[in-house]
């Protein structure tokens, strides 16, 4: 077996491939085209974040696994390595304690300006009372998502003397309780943070989820932690409200744009930057590179690997029968997961028809990577969904019938949460496309892709032309509608595809139509 290693990595995962028989070649700044070119010729390819992992290189390759050093795969064109059967892998653990310790890091040079104290004594300034700084002790520390990182936060934090506060929508209350948090609502946690930690993964719903009108909601003297993903705090927004004295400081370690080579935040005095060090420890950098050695390992050896980002495991006798269900198990997850409120308590998946005699334990395992990626700054894989989902403190219950309804076969998925239920029902249709057939009651018949309204209204007149208009008034078009009634003048639902996101404006408008109920949005990739 040959392996590429295209970005540095540490010794000790390569000398233990090398123990094996493995031969290990290390190129590192490779273009795409020299990539191409010599890619033919390894069964393995070890990346970091530096390499990119682009269609051209996967198509023009013989890999059978390519391996992400790290926790994000952005880097690597999943869709073109699974459409060539090739195992895509991470190392999702080894860097939760470096990205916490970097975050209580940041926060404490944060309270106590220690760069600014830094570098004025180095200019031969002695300035005491300028950089009179603030405890931790006694203070409210606010934390969106309580993942891995964020639990380990916590437990530093708690040391320290703060109270914790949370945002995480799918962590039960009994779960936050032993982690001796309080589960808040996001405005709340906003308003009663002193220091703001964010630990959520970058999706369509969490861009720019920390801009203008949330960063007005905080106190004065609050300050901000962004360890996490770049683009989740809007940096204009956060610029104007730091130059404002709005809010008192903030430590970034992640940006929107990476490499960063100028921006108006390094121009205060009450930023804390770093370049996106939140796993660069020595430890985290050996532990990524053994993780990944071990899986190229395993592999050889015929052994499963632990950390699969884009493959299930399938018996091959139902293969066939089982693949074309994927695709729609992970996108009704991802679907319901934008739709349900609380903290969640329960998962139930019901199969009808075909799937009677088949495992339809990897649909589940999918149902919940879909339903937990956007909620969960863990990365999430086959392997560790439904643990993530235990330790979440979710009971997921699995149950198939024959019974086959109005369709052949049929996935019926329910969540309930403490304030409420969702459910949501799909299937495939002969041509292979997939279809929402059934949401929370309501009959519809609609493709769970791109860009999703529902709105939930009262069925009378004059009810889908203002929503039409507001939503042209945005220059968004609408693809696709469908509308889901039970009877004649009560409750419906409208469904519609539309060809963006649209503004927090445009959405409050579309609330405020009389016989509108409510308004989410919902992205589908």
């Amino acid at each position: 077996m040959r392996v590429l290693v295209s970005d540095p990595l540490a010794s000790q995962g390569i000398e233990l491939m090398k123990e094996k028989g493995i031969v290990v070649d290390i190129k590192t700044g490779l273009s795409e085209g020299e990539l191409i070119k010599i890619i033919g010729g390894y069964d393995a390819l070890l990346v970091r974040s530096q390499t990119k992992v682009t269609r051209r290189i996967i198509e023009a390759s013989k890999l059978r696994i390519i391996g992400r050093a790290g926790v994000g795969v952005d880097n690597i064109d999943l869709k073109a390595a699974t459409e060539k059967g090739i195992v895509v892998v991470n190392a999702p653990e080894g860097n939760t304690i470096a990205a916490a310790e970097h975050t209580m890091a940041m926060m404490l040079a944060l309270a106590r300006n220690i760069p600014q104290a830094d570098r004025l004594l180095r200019q031969g300034k002695w300035e005491r009372k300028k950089l009179k700084g603030v405890e931790l002790r006694n203070k409210v520390l606010g934390i969106l998502g309580l993942g891995k990182i964020g639990s380990e936060v916590v437990k530093r934090a708690s040391a320290m003397g703060m109270r914790a506060l949370a945002y995480d929508p799918f962590v039960s209350s009994k779960k936050a309780e032993q982690m001796g948090v309080e589960l808040c609502s996001f405005e709340k946690v906003l308003k009663e943070a002193d220091f703001l930690t964010i630990h959520l993964p970058l999706t369509e719903e969490t861009r720019h989820l920390i801009g203008k009108e949330q960063l007005e909601l905080m106190k004065e003297q609050a300050r901000i932690i962004n360890v996490a993903r770049g683009g989740i705090i809007e940096e204009k927004a956060l610029y104007e409200a730091l130059k404002a004295g709005k809010i008192a400081g903030a430590a970034i370690d992640v940006w929107e744009n990476e490499p960063l080579k100028e921006s108006p935040l390094l121009e205060l005095d009450c930023i804390v930057a770093t370049p996106h060090l939140g796993a660069s420890t020595e430890e985290a950098q050996v532990s990524v590179a053994v993780d990944v050695a071990k899986e190229v390992i395993r592999l050889m050896e015929g052994e499963a690997v632990k950390n699969p980002v884009n493959l299930p495991v399938i018996k091959p006798e139902e293969r066939k029968f089982i693949e074309p269900f994927l695709g729609l198990a992970e996108k009704l997850g991802l679907f319901i997961s934008q739709l349900v409120e609380g903290g969640v308590n329960k998962v139930e998946i019901r199969y009808n028809g075909d799937f009677t005699k088949a495992d339809v334990t990897p649909l589940t395992v999918n149902f919940l990577k879909g339903f937990l990626i956007n909620i969960s700054h863990d990365s999430v894989n086959f392997v560790n969904a439904p643990l993530l989902a235990k330790n979440r403190g979710i009971e997921v219950y699995e149950s198939k019938s024959g019974e086959m309804k109005d369709y052949t076969n049929l996935i019926e998925a329910r969540v309930k949460s403490e304030t409420g239920e969702v459910s949501v029902s799909g299937t495939l249709l002969q041509t292979g496309e997939l279809r929402i057939v059934n949401l929370n009651g309501y009959s519809i018949d609609a493709a769970p892709e791109g860009h999703i309204l529902i709105i939930p209204h009262i069925d009378k007149p004059r009810i889908i032309g203002p929503v039409g208009n507001v939503i042209g008034e945005e220059d968004v078009n609408i693809a696709a509608m469908q509308v889901g009634r039970k009877t004649i003048g009560g409750r419906a639902v409208m469904f519609l595809n539309i060809d963006s996101s649209l503004s927090q404006a445009t959405m409050r408008k579309i609330k405020d139509i009389d016989g509108v109920f409510d308004v989410k949005y919902v992205y589908v990739e």
